[in-house]
């Protein structure tokens, strides 16, 4: 807003039209993204998605999951988060518990509901 001179009631305005048109669409935290063209965002929690990495990367039971650090970058997302987002799938009991110098491993696959 400080950088185009144009107030906070512009910006919104222009975001409603943006929105309204598919170009534009709001994201947690009060923020907005643009739409790309052609784009295909897949819109589902990540501990949902993370769960996905057993059967996309066709991890058995006993088999090392991905990092914490691989995950980020391939998600798009900060470490912290996708340790959030293990943590829930540890809670599910579908990955061991992660120890220092421990790599989390499967404990179990994910049910399919399709």
């Amino acid at each position: 807003m400080r950088e185009h001179g144009v107030s906070r009631g512009v910006v919104l305005r222009v975001l409603a039209v943006l929105r309204e048109q598919g170009l534009a669409e709001p994201v947690p935290g009060g923020r907005w993204r643009v739409v790309r063209p052609g784009e295909q965002v897949d819109r589902r929690p990540l501990d949902e998605r993370l769960a996905d990495v057993i059967a996309d990367d066709e991890l058995a039971v006993g088999a090392r999951f991905p990092s914490t650090t691989e995950l980020s970058a391939r998600f798009g997302v900060s470490r912290p988060t996708v340790s959030r987002a293990l943590d829930k799938l540890e809670a599910a009991g579908l990955l061991s518990e992660a120890r220092q110098g421990k790599q989390r491993t499967v404990r179990a696959l994910p049910k399919r509901t399709e």
